[in-house]
């Protein structure tokens, strides 16, 4: 790489090294290695399917241990919500008033999510406060067209000089309309931690959030914390970090050299939501819980919510309660032959691990440093949805380098489509990924686990995006939930649909999950 004297100066700037940087050149040049699919994960085959009585006594189980457990609710919350917009960003560039009907323009490009949208307009959160503020901008609102209105509706919403919804953090948009109130995604997350993710009435809520947010997400908690505190009779502790610099990665160009903008400055990039994994790093409690921001419902779901949640945390204080007495017995010198045999068993059944054939002509030293080595590991426990073809990875079995096969969540960008047994297996899944984790990061004695330790370093992603109509290579970190827990003991429980409810577009927010009446 040639790197002039300000390109060191800016690399320092960023809390890297000149190696670093050429280390991720170099991927980037290489191109990601795509994960080799054995099978997917189904019920009975690394998904747990739970019989009611199974999930209240696990329920049982949490509420026994909540309020002698640190806990905190890990909320992944620096997207913008400009990408829910973007149909309606498209109509504004193409629609021609002069020229054109809007029900022509939606029939001649087959756009049935802008239908839906004016279909649905006074269902909106954010819809009387549209129309308050079209008023205000015009004043002859109620003599325009049909046509009219509906353009101007838009305008408004979306312009940087009116309401501008589109620069909002998707956390602060308006997500749900009450009776007396219109609620943000931020603050129904407050309200579902008080259901499963307090101790002793109080819950710790961390968002990981964009630096230029701070000051809104800052205001709106105090806006409306002693209202949900009366409301919940809790008290929030709620934290925000901001994603380290450090972990953004060089761009190329498609001819792999070192991407400059106009004035010659390289460029570096936000490396995906696996660089989050410095934030939950910075954690220090018994239980965590992730779920990301724009996954909540209205408030006649939340307890329906927080029973899942509680399963969840309740395998995973069981589970964990279990490893740690393996641990124990193997530190204090008491696992003799009959213990590896109930480890393995553990190993095998808990977190579907497959010990090698090798295993029994290991030396009882030996197999007990390799039992430890499995056991002491951070744990994940996550809720599985059926797959309703939702964007986004699943549960699959996956083979490694050394040949090993684990069971990992995996992202379609990671698999090669154009192997048709590789495609072949996904078209087979049952299950989706909707991000709803609980863990557990230390050991048994308390202590932090290094959360880098655990990361399979060779799932980087890497893709093509846009700069100043250029295309630019981009290198993503290996993924919070997919690489960078590779070598996690997982756990994944089937849950229902009801716990996940994205917003992805605006449409999304017409949906029934997102309706109070």
């Amino acid at each position: 790489m040639k790197l002039t004297d300000k390109d060191l100066v800016q690399i320092r700037e960023n809390g890297l090294t000149v190696e670093q940087v050429k280390h991720q050149s170099d991927i980037i040049k290489k191109g990601i290695s795509y994960t080799n699919l054995v099978e997917a994960a189904t019920v009975g085959n690394g998904i747990i399917r739970l019989s009611t009585k199974e999930q209240n006594h696990f329920v049982e189980v949490y509420e026994d241990h909540r309020n002698n457990l640190s806990i905190v609710k890990f909320v992944p919350a620096s997207g913008a919500a400009t990408r829910m917009f973007k149909v309606l960003f498209q109509f504004l560039k193409n629609f021609d008033p002069e020229n054109d009907t809007i029900n022509a323009y939606i029939n001649k490009h087959k756009n049935s999510g802008l239908a839906i949208f004016f279909a649905g307009l006074e269902k909106l959160p954010f819809f009387e406060e549209v129309v308050h503020k079209l008023h205000e901008y015009i004043s002859n609102f109620n003599d325009l067209s049909y046509d009219e209105k509906r353009l101007e509706f838009i305008k408004t919403m979306l312009s940087e000089d009116r309401l501008n919804y589109s620069a909002y953090p998707k956390g602060l948009l308006p997500f749900h309309r009450y009776e007396q109130h219109v609620a943000t995604a931020f603050e129904e997350h407050l309200f579902e931690a008080s259901l499963y993710a307090a101790s002793k009435e109080l819950a710790n809520v961390h968002f990981t959030i964009s630096p230029n947010h701070n000051k809104r997400f800052d205001d709106e908690f105090k806006f409306i914390e002693e209202d949900v505190e009366e409301q919940t009779k809790t008290k929030f502790n709620v934290s925000f970090s901001n994603q380290k610099i450090l972990t953004d990665t060089i761009t190329l160009t498609l001819r792999d050299e070192l991407y400059r903008d106009p004035n010659g400055k390289l460029l570096f990039r936000a490396s995906g939501h696996g660089a989050l994994l410095e934030n939950l790093n910075a954690l220090d409690y018994d239980i965590i819980f992730i779920k990301n921001i724009d996954n909540v419902t209205v408030s006649k779901h939340h307890e329906e919510l927080a029973k899942y949640k509680k399963v969840l945390a309740g395998v995973l204080v069981e589970t964990q309660n279990k490893t740690f007495e393996f641990l124990r017995a193997i530190d204090e010198g008491h696992a003799d032959n009959e213990t590896c045999i109930e480890i393995v068993e553990f190993l095998t059944k808990t977190f579907n691990q497959k010990i090698s054939h090798q295993y029994s002509s290991l030396s009882t030293t030996n197999k007990i440093a390799l039992l430890k080595n499995r056991l002491n590991r951070p744990i994940r426990v996550g809720g599985i949805v059926k797959n309703e073809k939702e964007p986004g990875g699943g549960p699959f079995w996956v083979k490694d380098k050394s040949g090993d096969i684990t069971l990992q969540i995996v992202e379609f960008a990671q698999i090669d489509l154009k192997d048709n047994t590789q495609k072949e297996i996904v078209k087979n899944a049952t299950h989706f990924n909707p991000t709803d984790f609980v863990c557990g990061i230390k050991n048994y004695k308390g202590e932090v686990f290094d959360l880098k330790n655990f990361v399979d370093n060779d799932t980087y992603f890497v893709t093509v995006k846009s700069r100043f109509d250029e295309e630019i290579k981009v290198l993503e970190r290996p993924g919070l939930w997919n690489g960078s827990m590779a070598h996690w003991n997982s756990i994944f429980i089937e849950v229902p649909l009801i716990t996940f409810n994205p917003v992805k577009t605006v449409n999304d927010l017409l949906k029934a999950p997102h309706q109070y009446r």
